[in-house]
Parts: structure tokens; C-alpha cells; sequence
């Protein structure tokens, strides 16, 4: 028998940002507006809308200023953005984000793939822009990559989860995520990289972002949840992957955890048939099926 499992999560849903950041195709401002929306209006309290980034290494999200000043925002929800330095951050500023999200791995390996710099550097690139966020009264989350394996240099210690996630408290980063960005985890290597973090950070401000490459998301998110976490990522129709981990494929779906927080009597606040409507609206504006089970299913059977 489970005990003592959360009553309530909260998702970050993550789709518009880290779901369509490598989309090859352009995918116009207003469709990822009204993506927003249309996540809003199912029940999600905090949305990764887009980043700032220069247009030359991530062109998916040129459009970032557009997307934030083009939606109409709802009382009671978050909104982030992810911003690598300060000359994003500066551009961030003038769309009023709730949250910033700065970014840095638990592998060496991958921090020099993904950004050109080791760990400690990439956290005195961050300082500054924490800094500023926090004098701006805008909050600071920390997404911890590769906190599981890595594609360059196999499974990471949950020594160097530690190091990490007291780098970026050292900062003042307010919260972080465990993110198995690879989705090589299993539940027990996943407790171990949230115990390392948990040294560190609360327990409200730790969350999960799992991956769902080797089809692991939802029993990590279980083996969270056991835990005592509460906080979790997830992306509207298992958008998204890695542009620096070949393989890696989307997110855990939002609709796949709503669907099982919901038959284990965790409340989300998410209506699930706005929800799949959502992940229907992004997937055939990219022109493909949702990347999730229950949103199959249930289409299935709203279909017979």
C-alpha cells in the first residue's frame, strides 16, 4: 500500500518552451498563443512559455517577445521563461515574466556540449542574471540536466546532483527541477538524484522533469511522488527531447500523469478533456498524432 502520497500536485507544463524548441519547422506566434490559452483555460497554474535565446542557436524561439506580449495572461498563473545569460534576461525583462529558468547539468561532458563551459562556469554566468531577477522581484528556477545519465559520459553520481544543487542554492536559485533529460532513469536512481538534491532545496522546491525515452517517466514520477514530492514537469502531448542527447525523445505526456494522478485521487486542478483537446490542437498544427497513451485512447474511444 502507497502511504503518505501527496494529496495535490502541481505541473509545470513545459510544452511550449521545451516541447517545440526543436521543432524544424516554424511554428507561428499565434498557434503557440493559442497553446497557452487553451493550457490555462484546462487548469495548469504555471506554463514554460518560450526562451530567450539568440535566434541563430534555438530559431524555433525568435518569437519569444511576440508570444508574451500576445497572451492574455490569467489571474493565478505562472509564467516562465528560460534565460542563459544576461543579454537574454534583459530582453525577458520587457515581457514581465513571473519566473526566469536558468539551466546547468550534473555532467561535465554535457555542460560543455550544451553551453561551452564547465559546471562552475555555467553558474557564474547565471549569478548576474539571478541577481538581477531577484532585485526585479521575478522568482528563479534552476533546471538540473542530466541528473540521471548522460549521453557523453553514461550514469551520473548522485555526488555530482549534490554539487550541483549547492551551486545553484549558493546563487539564490529559489526552487530547481531533477531533470533525467535522457530519460534513462529507473525509480531507485531517481530517488538517489532527488535525496542528493534534497540536501539542499525543500521539498516543495525540488520537482521532477522526467523523459520518456526508454518508457521509464511514469514510474519515476511514482517513485517521486513516494517521496513526497509534489512538483513535476511535463509536456502537452509528450512534446519535445534533447537537441544535445541523440535519442532522446519528448517529455512524460501531461495528459499521461493527469491521467494517473487522477486515478490515484491526487488532485491537479486539471480538467483531462481540456487537456487532450490541447494536445490535439498542437499535434495536428504540427501535423501528427499526440505523443500520448491516454490521449490515444480516450480519442479512440470519443471516435467509436
Amino acid at each position: 500500500m502507497l502511504l503518505n502520497l501527496p494529496r495535490r500536485v502541481k505541473l509545470v507544463d513545459v510544452g511550449p518552451r521545451d516541447g517545440l524548441q526543436n521543432e524544424k519547422k516554424p511554428v507561428p506566434a499565434a498557434i503557440k498563443i493559442e497553446l497557452v490559452h487553451r493550457l490555462q483555460a484546462a487548469g495548469l497554474k504555471e506554463i514554460e512559455v518560450t526562451s530567450f535565446v539568440s535566434p541563430k542557436w534555438v530559431p524555433q524561439m525568435a518569437d519569444n517577445a511576440e508570444v508574451m506580449s500576445g497572451i492574455t495572461r490569467s489571474e493565478g498563473v505562472r509564467y516562465s521563461v528560460l534565460t542563459p545569460n544576461m543579454k537574454g534576461f534583459e530582453s525577458a525583462l520587457l515581457s514581465k515574466p513571473d519566473e526566469v529558468v536558468v539551466f546547468g547539468a550534473a555532467s561535465e561532458a554535457f555542460s560543455q556540449k550544451n553551453i561551452n563551459c564547465s559546471i562552475a562556469e555555467s553558474i557564474e554566468r547565471f549569478t548576474p542574471v539571478v541577481k538581477a531577477a531577484r532585485d526585479a522581484g521575478i522568482a528563479v528556477r534552476g533546471a538540473m540536466s542530466c541528473t540521471v545519465g548522460c549521453p557523453y559520459e553514461g550514469d551520473v553520481a548522485p555526488e555530482r546532483v549534490a554539487y550541483l544543487a549547492g551551486l545553484m542554492k549558493s546563487i539564490g536559485i529559489q526552487r530547481v527541477d531533477v531533470a533525467d533529460t535522457i530519460g534513462v532513469g529507473t525509480p531507485r536512481k531517481v530517488q538517489a538524484a532527488m535525496e542528493a538534491t534534497l540536501k539542499h532545496y525543500a521539498l516543495n522546491d525540488v520537482s521532477g522533469h522526467f523523459h520518456d525515452t526508454y518508457g521509464q517517466a511514469l514510474a519515476n514520477t511514482l517513485a517521486s511522488l513516494e517521496m513526497g514530492v509534489w512538483n513535476f514537469q511535463s509536456s502537452i502531448a509528450g512534446l519535445g527531447g534533447c537537441p544535445y542527447a541523440k535519442g532522446a525523445t519528448g517529455n512524460v505526456a501531461t495528459e499521461d500523469v493527469v491521467y494517473m494522478m487522477q486515478g490515484m485521487g491526487i488532485d491537479t486542478g486539471i480538467d483531462l478533456d481540456a487537456l487532450i483537446d490541447a494536445g490535439l490542437f498542437i499535434s495536428q498544427a504540427l501535423g501528427r498524432q499526440p505523443n500520448s497513451l491516454v490521449s490515444r485512447a480516450v480519442l479512440n474511444k470519443r471516435a467509436g
